[in-house]
């Protein structure tokens, strides 16, 4: 079976943990823990353009008109 998609992001995830250690830390450079997670946001980002990439490679280099089906 596949995996169930999860309601929110693993980047919005991210991104919210983020924010909640910036508000909690006077010193957010010298955190480990939070700079393991901006290098996992950093990841799922360039993950997500990569996909964006192969898609839009993928479906060539057609015009408008011939991209959409002829309702005739």
């Amino acid at each position: 079976m596949a995996k169930k998609q999860t309601a929110e992001s693993d980047e919005s995830r991210l991104k919210q943990k983020i924010a909640q250690k910036l508000g909690n830390h006077s010193n957010p450079e010298g955190d480990d823990a939070m700079r393991s997670l901006r290098k996992r946001l950093k990841r799922e980002q360039r993950k997500r353009r990569a996909v964006a990439l192969r898609r839009k490679h993928a479906s060539g280099n057609k015009p408008a008109e011939a991209a959409a089906p002829a309702a005739g």
